[in-house]
């Protein structure tokens, strides 16, 4: 006999386990299916540990001419593109583009707004519940500037954030160096966002998150999703330990979601920006006390719990492709006259794939033409930090509660 459930959640990454624990708090017995035996183990573990609760304005692409001509060179730190790749992620390109004119812009952040300013509030709730606050530092992060053109960038963007409500203060040299006395010269001023929070080990609260899961009779199960397949009225899909039947489906598995709504008929417009990282060991006594982004330099370093963690820009390649981390290799130069790195405490350097829409919002909400599967994926550069906040919202719709803000825009009928 087939195991049963209210919910099966696909994925167990920060998105799927927070999914699974806002459920469950509303009383569902949910399963947790996912291609590895633990969670958090792909693209959750890999990246800036920021719940960035300053990034009201998305990730747009870049509309001035001289930073296409330099991204077009293929050269530079913070974005890079396989040439072969070109033919299928040009039109994905073209989308987003399009998607980030002034008017698209404004469109994103009227929505995204409500989850970013909830962000930190619901991950604070779930580390509580799960003991795990000892992971969050509130010291915030620097976006550092080395030339006179982006530090008034930095400023403009300072003063657009500010009308909501959000504590940003602009640094000198001397104050970069109040605050971070081992980096290197070369800073002329920086932006120091006060208000998100900087997690020390990402990889480590997903799976605090699923713990609390588990303590609280939530069930995780190593599975293939692509085996997902409409039950009657529900859905099935096969795990290690046999056939699970549940009244609901919920995808959230990221740049894999494909692998889903693909074969069922979906035409969702989702892209893949991969990014690499590496931790080094700090020389002597430096410290990093908060995430630091060189922005001209374009690489971050984020004081993680193995190390000094080196993080890359947006790799524009498929997903699938095998690992080309030059990124890495041209920012490490960089990285080590800014602070002092010690030797690589890696192996050899992660790669993940971030999830995004055009819009760099993500798709949230039942599939229009299958009931009972549901749709929570495309978090771009945010999925740790509106995880739980989009937990919540869809544990919310599914269940019948009132949502604590209007999903209209999330859901995938806007690509129609």
């Amino acid at each position: 006999m087939a195991m049963t459930a209210d919910v099966v959640v696909l994925g167990a990454g920060i998105v799927g386990v927070s999914a699974a624990l806002h459920l469950q708090a509303r009383g569902r017995d949910v399963v947790l299916v996912d291609k590895h035996e633990g969670a958090g183990t792909e693209t959750s573990y890999g990246n800036a540990g920021l719940i960035e609760r300053a990034s009201l304005f998305p990730y747009s692409f870049p509309r001035e001419w001289a930073t296409l001509v330099r991204y077009a060179q293929n050269q530079s730190t913070d974005a890079h593109y396989h040439v072969k790749a070109l033919p299928t992620v040009a039109p994905w390109l073209a989308r987003y583009f399009a998607e980030s004119s002034p008017e698209g812009v404004a469109r994103t952040f009227a929505a995204s707004r409500p989850l970013i300013e909830r962000s930190l509030i619901e991950h604070e709730a779930l580390m509580e519940a799960a003991g795990a606050t000892h992971l969050l530092r509130k010291i915030g992060w620097i976006k550092a500037f080395r030339t006179e053109a982006s530090l008034e960038k930095g400023r403009a963007e300072a003063d657009k954030l500010r009308p909501y409500g959000l504590a940003i203060d602009l640094l000198d040299a001397d104050g970069i160096a109040g605050l971070e006395p081992h980096l290197g010269e070369g800073l002329l001023g920086a932006l120091h966002f006060k208000d998100p929070g900087a997690v020390s080990d990402p990889g480590a609260l997903v799976r605090a998150y699923a713990d609390l899961f588990l303590r609280n009779g939530g069930r995780l199960l190593r599975g293939d999703a692509k085996t997902l397949a409409q039950d009657g009225a529900g859905w099935r899909v096969d795990t290690d330990e046999g056939s699970l039947r549940a009244g609901a489906a919920v995808v959230a598995l990221g740049p894999w979601s494909d692998d889903i709504f693909g074969p069922l008929g979906y035409d969702i417009p989702l892209g893949i920006k991969r990014g690499y990282h590496q931790h080094f060991r700090p020389k002597g006594n430096a410290v990093l006390n908060r995430p630091v982004l060189d922005v001209d330099g374009g690489f971050l370093l984020a004081p993680m719990a193995l190390g000094i963690r080196l993080t890359t820009g947006a790799e524009f390649a498929r997903r699938d492709a095998p690992p080309s981390p030059v990124q890495l290799q041209r920012a490490e130069p960089k990285a080590r006259a800014l602070f002092p790195l010690g030797e690589a405490v890696d192996d050899k350097p992660w790669m993940g794939a971030r999830p995004c829409l055009p819009d760099m919002l993500p798709v949230l909400g039942e599939a229009p033409r299958h009931p009972g599967l549901w749709f929570d994926f495309g978090h771009q550069h945010h999925g740790l930090t509106l995880g739980p906040v989009t937990g919540r919202l869809l544990a919310e719709m599914m269940t019948g509660e009132a949502p604590f803000t209007d999903p209209t825009p999330y859901r995938l009928e806007r690509f129609a």
